[in-house]
């Protein structure tokens, strides 16, 4: 059901952008009233049946979606450096503060799966293509904080907090930080 999403979505957006760009300066150009041309007919039923592929598929997702079922989150920890929501961990003994870690990046969708969505938006229901994109984000932002973290020598990053903005439209910027620290043997 995703491919055939993907493939409505596909459809959408190159029939809109067929119809704007190439459209709109065609009919400026000609301004007779001729005969709409094939090309333009056919980028318009690929924008409307790419919208309706796409709400068609939604529909049936939903339909099969049981309530309550969110996929298992995995934790994310590399190259031995341990991450902590804690200021200090169980057992073991802070013995140097290196300082400030983070990871940061911005996350976008692209507008085919921006449709999707917005169409689970009037339909109700999880918007599964923000969570996959915040998913990505969050995974590339820790990864990054680890790697400076790492760099330093830490043996874990304590106090991990998460921060999420909207920048622009369907783009996320997403911020990890901690403290990365020595710990005793």
């Amino acid at each position: 059901m995703k491919v055939i999403r993907q493939i409505g979505s596909l459809a959408f957006v190159l029939g809109l952008f067929v119809a704007v760009f190439a459209g709109l300066p065609w009919h400026v150009i000609v301004a007779d009233d001729p005969p709409v041309p094939w090309w333009l007919q056919a980028a318009v039923f690929c924008l409307l049946g790419g919208i309706l592929v796409v709400l068609a598929t939604v529909a049936i997702e939903q339909r099969k979606a049981k309530p309550g079922a969110a996929p298992a989150a995995g934790a994310e920890s590399g190259g031995g450096v341990q991450l902590l929501n804690a200021d200090r961990l169980p057992g073991r003994e802070i013995t140097e503060v290196l300082g400030l870690v983070q990871g940061h990046t911005v996350y976008a969708i692209w507008l085919g799966k921006d449709l999707s969505a917005l169409i689970r938006l009037i339909m109700g229901g999880e918007l599964t293509e923000y969570t996959e994109m915040m998913g990505r984000a969050r995974s590339a932002a820790t990864e990054r904080m680890l790697a400076e973290a790492a760099g330093l020598g830490a043996d874990a990053i304590i106090n991990v907090r998460y921060m999420t903005t909207s920048v622009i439209g369907s783009a996320a910027e997403l911020l990890v930080y901690g403290t990365a620290v020595k710990l005793s043997r």
